[in-house]
C-alpha cells in the first residue's frame, strides 16, 4: 500500500489545531501504531522468508543423504549377492559341511534367500 493512500488518515487534510490536543494525541497515537505494525509486519516476512530458505535447504541436503542411501543399499545389495554366489561355489567344495551342518549354519530359511537373487559375476 502505498503511503498516504489511507482513506481514515487524516493528517494530509486537517492540521492539528492548539485547542484539539485530543485529536492530535489520537493522530500520533494512530500513527505510531501505523509504524510498529509495519515493522511487525517486515519482521514477520523476513521470518517467513527464512523459514522458507531453511527448509529448502534442508529438502535439499535430505535428497542428497537419500541419493547416497540408495547407493550404498545398491552397492549392499549387489556385494551380498557376490558373496552369496561365491558361498554357493564353495559349499559343494567344502568337506567340513554335511547337509545337516548347513542347516545349523544357515537355518531352515538357507534356500529361499537363494531363491530371489540373480548375481551378478564379480572376478575372485
Amino acid at each position: 500500500m502505498a503511503q498516504g493512500s489511507d482513506n481514515n488518515d487524516t493528517s494530509y487534510t486537517k492540521s492539528p489545531s492548539p485547542g484539539n490536543k485530543q485529536g492530535s494525541t489520537d493522530d500520533v497515537r494512530k500513527v505510531m501504531r501505523r509504524e510498529k505494525n509495519r515493522i511487525a509486519a517486515q519482521k514477520s516476512r523476513m521470518r517467513q522468508t527464512q523459514k522458507a530458505d531453511s527448509l529448502h535447504l534442508e529438502s535439499e541436503n535430505l535428497e542428497k543423504e537419500n541419493a547416497a542411501l540408495r547407493k550404498e543399499v545398491k552397492r549392499l545389495t549387489e556385494e551380498a549377492k557376490y558373496l552369496s554366489t561365491v558361498l554357493s561355489n564353495h559349499e559343494p567344495l567344502c568337506t567340513g559341511l554335511s547337509g545337516a551342518s548347513t542347516e545349523l549354519l544357515y537355518g531352515a530359511h538357507h534356500g529361499a534367500f537363494h531363491q530371489h537373487i540373480s548375481v551378478p559375476h564379480y572376478p575372485l
